[in-house]
């Protein structure tokens, strides 16, 4: 008889939906496992709808008879984060945001402790002064760790490591003003803050969207085959 398998780990939850009269399907973002589903018995009562809300951070252990199974998931939350930010809109857009870019970019079972880590400190910071330069920095480790990271260390032409300014659109390599001469106008902005862990105010903000949006359309859409999720949309559109 196949030995059944099982492990357990720490992990933020992405999504849940019903599955049958009683239970739920849920997809969750671990430290050791990357993202996976599973079903949560009884996850449809009144007493796990608090639980089971996106962003919740869970202690869960994971069963199945073999491991390609969808398997079953047992929880007990450790951290709520949707209720501490409820008045808070923006952070609650935030939130949506992080977890439809996981379940969209990040392959199943596969672990990512450095993106994982990252996005359990962004998920804490959520509402707190500096967390949207937070969210910026997180799109482009999203980048990195799907396989589009960008170059931001030196000057493509120049080598130089102080005064980058521009990014190439099509290498996603960093250029300074002297670097880019006359072809400047063709290049993405790099704010500053963003290069050197400055601060970034509404413009640089802005700017550093644009700059992880562009590689976010135009590398990881196109190879995943799918438009982007539309919680990033009512993230920027709610930015302005």
């Amino acid at each position: 008889m196949a030995r059944a398998m099982e492990w357990r780990d720490e992990g933020i939850l992405l999504a849940s939906r019903p599955h049958g009269e009683t239970s739920a399907v849920v997809e969750v973002f671990t430290a050791l496992h990357g993202r996976h589903a599973g079903v949560v018995r009884g996850g449809a009562s009144r007493r796990m709808a608090p639980v089971l809300q996106p962003g919740a951070q869970l202690d869960l252990a994971w069963r199945a008879r073999l491991e390609e199974h969808m398997g079953a998931f047992t929880v007990e939350p450790t951290r709520a984060r949707a209720g501490a930010i409820m008045a808070d809109r923006l952070a609650l857009l935030g939130l949506g945001a992080i977890c439809a870019l996981c379940r969209y970019a990040l392959p199943e079972r596969l672990a990512c402790p450095g993106l994982y880590a990252a996005t359990v400190a962004l998920m804490d910071a959520l509402g707190q002064p500096g967390w949207l330069r937070a969210y910026a920095l997180w799109e482009l480790q999203l980048l990195e760790e799907t396989g589009f990271g960008l170059d931001l260390g030196q000057c493509a032409v120049t080598g130089a490591r102080e005064g980058l300014a521009h990014v190439s659109p099509r290498t996603g390599r960093a250029v300074t003003r002297e670097g880019a001469g006359e072809y400047a106008a063709r290049l993405l902005p790099l704010p500053a803050g963003l290069a050197q862990g400055g601060t970034l105010d509404a413009e640089a903000l802005a700017q550093a969207l644009q700059l992880s949006g562009h590689f976010l359309h135009h590398r990881l859409a196109e190879a995943i085959g799918r438009p982007l999720p539309e919680a990033r949309a009512r993230l920027l559109a709610a930015l302005g």
